[in-house]
């Protein structure tokens, strides 16, 4: 493996897209977005079509990340290119889509507090996808992929939209939020008491001094990004699902968030996730977020939906939350195969 980007056997192409619905987003963030779109070998010499796979970057992920090399480690796209050249994968399109915004993230959900992120990877990127390269556009052939918080905009978006997507991997992705969230709560009540409880003084503090970053920035910057997505108000401005003075819960601004855990969500898609041809469940059992507990729920939800165990990986692995990059393949042959099969 050298240690520079190596030669695909494939091809990586680089689009913008200029998005109407990202247009005036609340943070005023671009709506000029990066896209890159991977064809496997053998795509200009034919005429077939092929299944899609949609990659969703964790918190704090950006497009360019997908090329960072780690010591004796290929970065996924050239992970991903060996396994179609070698014939360990069937053959597919992969799309990487990018959905960063000023609090680091989006959830991949629509939101007054970030914008129209969930609309935007459904209603432009899809679209563009299948008219530009030779897709098999249909449900039965689109799958989704993502990792932490990428993992739950892979749970969550073939839930919102099973006329598009059948198909997901989700690696250790947020899910069982009163574990994996709600632990986080008293943490940033700490951090907050130097700004009176007020996250929106620390976040004018964070950008006065940013690069400059402490070690409490990274729990409120998330929480920050979480409760945009989860729990904008009327004006958009996110509501913290705990009063940060008190300390105590905020039972109403919580149950949105529990509402939008997609342990919870199973219940209410059940029919969309018992028609999809694959969901590829895993987590590292060291997990620091406790997502190995979350892959555990949401597995146990989809059975108790009456999700069929034949369309179910659930697998627990040595290894905390990062550095699990060498999943990402196992579960990408894993989808190739299920959305390369006749509907």
């Amino acid at each position: 493996m050298l240690p520079w980007f190596g030669e695909l056997s494939g091809r990586l192409e680089d689009h913008v897209i200029h998005s109407e619905l990202l247009r005036g987003n609340p943070l005023g963030d671009p709506h000029k977005r990066p896209l890159w779109v991977y064809v496997p070998p053998g795509y200009d010499d034919s005429s077939a079509r092929y299944p899609t796979i949609y990659v969703l970057q964790g918190y704090f992920g950006r497009l360019e990340m997908w090329l960072n090399r780690m010591p004796f480690q290929r970065p996924f796209i050239e992970a991903a290119d060996a396994l179609f050249a070698g014939g360990e994968a069937e053959p597919a399109v992969l799309v990487f889509v990018d959905a960063w915004t000023t609090y680091g993230g989006s959830q991949f959900l629509d939101s007054p507090g970030t914008g129209r992120y969930h609309s935007y990877l459904c209603e432009e990127i899809v679209p563009f996808v299948d008219r530009h390269y030779r897709t098999l556009p249909e449900r039965d052939h689109r799958g989704i992929v993502g990792k932490s918080s990428g993992g739950y905009g892979a749970m969550v978006t073939p839930m919102l939209r099973p006329d598009l997507f059948g198909a997901l991997a989700t690696h250790a992705g947020d899910a069982l939020f009163e574990y994996t969230c709600f632990s986080k709560f008293p943490l940033c009540v700490r951090h907050l008491r130097a700004y009176g409880g007020d996250i929106l003084r620390w976040w004018d503090d964070f950008r006065s001094r940013s690069p400059r970053v402490r070690p409490e920035d990274v729990s409120l910057h998330i929480m920050l990004g979480m409760a945009a997505c989860l729990s904008p108000g009327g004006d958009g401005v996110p509501e913290l699902p705990f009063d940060a003075v008190s300390g105590r819960l905020r039972p109403g601004v919580w149950r949105r968030w529990l509402a939008l855990d997609p342990v919870r969500m199973v219940a209410r898609h059940a029919a969309a996730l018992r028609s999809a041809r694959g969901i590829w469940i895993d987590g590292g059992t060291a997990d620091e977020q406790f997502l190995d507990v979350g892959a555990q729920a949401f597995r146990h939800a989809l059975v108790e939906a009456g999700v069929p165990a034949g369309i179910i990986h659930f697998e627990l692995f040595p290894g905390g939350h990062n550095g699990i990059e060498r999943r990402y393949p196992l579960s990408l042959a894993w989808l190739a195969k299920r959305l390369a099969a006749p509907s």
